[in-house]
C-alpha cells in the first residue's frame, strides 16, 4: 500500500501527534487521580481532597490507604491488555473510522462515569472503559502508522508522551489548592473537551490514504470490510489470518501466521514464525521496563511522603500528582527526542537493568525512608520517565523500520516484507507494554500491604 504524499507530511505529523495525545489522555488523568479516586474507599467524598490537601507536619508511619494505587492500575490496563489480546481475532473487519468512533464514545464515558461516582466500585468501572479505549486506540493507530511513512510513528510516540506531561499537569494545576484549586470532579468535566479534539484529528486532520477502507454514515454495508475471496488472483492479497474463523486463529496463533507468499508458481501458504523473534527482541525488554516503572508508579510513589519542611510545603495527595507529572515530563521528552536520538538495538538491553535498579531503590526507600528531601525523588522518577519514554519509542522505531519476515523452504531463503505484516507485527508487539504494567499493578498491591504491616 502506497504511503500518504510527502506534501501531506505536516498534516500527517500533527494529527498522529494530536491522536496519540488524546488517546492516552484519559488513562494518564485515571491514574493522576488514583490517590482522589481511593478516597472515596475511606469514607469522604473524592473532591474534597482537592481543596484540602494540607502538609503534614511530620512523618511518623507510611501513608497508607486501604487500597494500594495499584487497584486502579490494573482496572487501568488489565482490560487494555485482554483488548490487546483480542484484537488481531476480531477487529480486522472493523474499518479504523468505526474503531475510532468506539474509542472516543468510550473515553467519553469514562470521564463521565468517574466524575459522578459514588463509591469505589463506580469509580473504579469508569476507569475499565478509558482502559479499553486507550488500548483499543493504541493498538488501532499502531497498526494505522503501517499506511503512512516512518516518521508517524515518532509523531505518535511523542503524542502519547505528551499525553502524560499535558494530562498529569492538567490535573495537578487544577486541583491543587495552590493554584485553581477546583474540584477533581469537576476538573473531570472540563477533560471532555478531549474527545472532540480527538474526533477532529481523525475524520478532519489526518489525510486519509486512498488504500484505506472509507466509511459513509448513510451507507451501513460500508460499516465492516469485506475481505475478497483469495482464489480472486486479481485483487490485493491479506494476511490469510483476517479471513479465517475465531477457532482456525486461535490454532494459527501455535505456530505463526500465516501469509500467502509469491514464492512459488503454487503460491502456497507457508507459516512464519516471527513470535518468538519479536518476543526475545522487543517484547520482553519493552514489558520488563514497564514493569519496573508501574512498579514504582502505582506501588512505591504512593508511599514516599515528606513532611512540610521536607516537601516544599506540598501536602501528601499533591506530592502523589507531582510525582506523576515529572514522570510524565520524563516520558514527554524522551518520546519526543525519537526522531532525533536513536538508541541502537545493541544498546536497548541496557534499559530494562537500568529500570529495575530505579524500583530496588525506591522499594528500599519506602522500606527503610532514608531519603532526605522530595527534590531526590523527584530527581529519580523523572530519569525514570526518561528511560521508560525511551524504550517505547525506540522500540516501535526500529520495529517500524526492520520488520523482515524470513522462512527456510527447500534450501532457499525467502525474505517478504509488506504492510500487514508490518501491521500485525507493531500491534502484536504493543501487547508487551500493556503485560508488563498489568504485572505491575499485582505486584504492587502485595508490596503496598507488606510496607504498610511493617513498624516504622
Amino acid at each position: 500500500m502506497p504511503a500518504v504524499e510527502s506534501t501531506d507530511s505536516a498534516r500527517n505529523r500533527l494529527a498522529f501527534w494530536i491522536l496519540g495525545l488524546c488517546n492516552n489522555f484519559a488513562y494518564v488523568i485515571m491514574l493522576s487521580a488514583a490517590e482522589d479516586i481511593l478516597s472515596v474507599a475511606e469514607g469522604s467524598k473524592t473532591p474534597s481532597k482537592g481543596v484540602g490537601d494540607p502538609c503534614q507536619k511530620s512523618v511518623v508511619r507510611h501513608h497508607c490507604q486501604l487500597l494500594s494505587t495499584g487497584s486502579v492500575l490494573l482496572a487501568n490496563i488489565l482490560p487494555s491488555l485482554i483488548v490487546k489480546l483480542f484484537y488481531p481475532f476480531v477487529m480486522h473487519p472493523v474499518p479504523f473510522g468505526i474503531r475510532h468512533v468506539f474509542i472516543v464514545s468510550l473515553q467519553i464515558c469514562s470521564f463521565i462515569m468517574v466524575a459522578f461516582s459514588q463509591n469505589v466500585a463506580m469509580s473504579l468501572s469508569g476507569v475499565v472503559l478509558a482502559s479499553i479505549g486507550a488500548g483499543l486506540g493504541e493498538v488501532t493507530f499502531l497498526s494505522l502508522t503501517s499506511y503512512f511513512p516512518n516518521y508517524v510513528v515518532g509523531a505518535w510516540s511523542s503524542g502519547t508522551g505528551g499525553a502524560g506531561i499535558f494530562g498529569s499537569f492538567t490535573y495537578a494545576l487544577l486541583t491543587d489548592k495552590r493554584m485553581l484549586g477546583l474540584l477533581p470532579q469537576n476538573t473531570l468535566l472540563t477533560m471532555l473537551i478531549i474527545p472532540f479534539f480527538f474526533a477532529v484529528a481523525y475524520w478532519k486532520l489526518l489525510p486519509i490514504p486512498s488504500s484505506l477502507h472509507r466509511v459513509s454514515i448513510c451507507v451501513p454495508s460500508t460499516y465492516f470490510i469485506s475481505f475478497p475471496d483469495s482464489s480472486d488472483d486479481s485483487v490485493r492479497e491479506v494476511p490469510v489470518a483476517w479471513r479465517k474463523s475465531f477457532k482456525d486463529k486461535l490454532a494459527i496463533v501455535k505456530v505463526g501466521f500465516m501469509f500467502q507468499v509469491n514464492s512459488t508458481p503454487s503460491n502456497d501458504f507457508l507459516i512464519i514464525h516471527f513470535f518468538q523473534p519479536l518476543i526475545l527482541k522487543y517484547m520482553f525488554p519493552l514489558a520488563l521496563v514497564y514493569l519496573a516503572e508501574y512498579f514504582i508508579n502505582q506501588g512505591l510513589l504512593q508511599l514516599l511522603i515528606f513532611d512540610c519542611e521536607h516537601s516544599f510545603g506540598i501536602g501528601q495527595y499533591g506530592q502523589y500528582r507531582w510525582y506523576q507529572v515529572l514522570y510524565q515530563l520524563g516520558v514527554f521528552i524522551s518520546r519526543s527526542s525519537v526522531e532525533v536520538i536513536h538508541i541502537p538495538s545493541y544498546l536497548m538491553p541496557l534499559i530494562p537493568i537500568l529500570q529495575v535498579t530505579n524500583a530496588l531503590f525506591l522499594l528500599w526507600d519506602a522500606l527503610e525512608q532514608f531519603i532526605p528531601h522530595v527534590a531526590f525523588v523527584f530527581v529519580v522518577v523523572i530519569y525514570e520517565g526518561l528511560l521508560g519514554g525511551a524504550a517505547y519509542a525506540n522500540t516501535f522505531h526500529l520495529l517500524h523500520k526492520s520488520v523482515i519476515f524470513k522462512h527456510k523452504f527447500d534450501s532457499f531463503l525467502f525474505q517478504t516484507e509488506s504492510t500487514e505484516k508490518k501491521e500485525l507485527s507493531l500491534g502484536f508487539v504493543s501487547i508487551s507494554d500493556s503485560f508488563g504494567i498489568v504485572c505491575a499493578g499485582f505486584l504492587a498491591i502485595p508490596a503496598h500491604n507488606y510496607i504498610c504491616s511493617k513498624p516504622n
